[in-house]
């Protein structure tokens, strides 16, 4: 079984966080903790229709996030990797320096100590000198940085496509196997 960690911050774009959570929760042999800061429920609640409790069940387990003592803040507690989506620039700053202040960062900087996979959906724009300086420093210490940049070469039709492409490609940074976008196949 793999086990990975989801993180929700409360940038906007929580719908990212929530669409990993619908896929990886598809995906038979895989245990998700989600740890969703309160900046996110409030996101989620002005940008989708999407409930807390309704995301919450597509986890196996979900962590407060002022636990600094839960199962996810140890490297004893073994994952295949973290997902943050969408992150904020603060809890980017606050991982890159860390800076342990809630669970989400904790697990975050714990997934690098581990030397686990990190993957951020950073989502903010435009970026200044200290932001691109932040995400600088978390690519050096091993964070992969995977903005919801999508691709159109799938011809995307709907928010929801568009959506896809990008946590799909989180996905596959994460090193998860999953169907959840159209994939190049190239033209004749």
């Amino acid at each position: 079984m793999s086990r990975f960690v989801v993180g929700i911050t409360g940038a906007s774009g929580t719908i990212y966080g929530i669409r990993a959570l619908q896929v990886l929760s598809s995906i038979e042999g895989i245990e998700v903790h989600l740890v969703m800061t309160p900046g996110a429920l409030r996101t989620m609640e002005l940008e989708t229709d999407h409930h807390a409790e309704d995301v919450r069940k597509l986890a196996h387990t979900v962590h407060d996030p002022a636990n600094l003592a839960a199962s996810i803040s140890s490297g004893s507690f073994r994952t295949d990797g973290m997902l943050v989506a969408p992150c904020s620039v603060k809890s980017a700053a606050a991982i890159a320096y860390s800076l342990d202040d809630n669970l989400l960062v904790r697990a975050a900087d714990v997934t690098l100590k581990e030397r686990r996979r990190l993957v951020l959906m950073v989502r903010e724009t435009p970026l200044h000198l200290g932001h691109l300086r932040t995400l600088t420093r978390l690519a050096e210490i091993g964070a992969v940085i995977v903005p919801p940049v999508p691709g159109f070469y799938n011809r995307p039709k709907t928010v929801e496509d568009v959506v896809d492409h990008s946590v799909g490609k989180a996905l596959d940074a994460l090193g998860v196997a999953h169907e959840a976008y159209s994939r190049w196949t190239g033209r004749a």
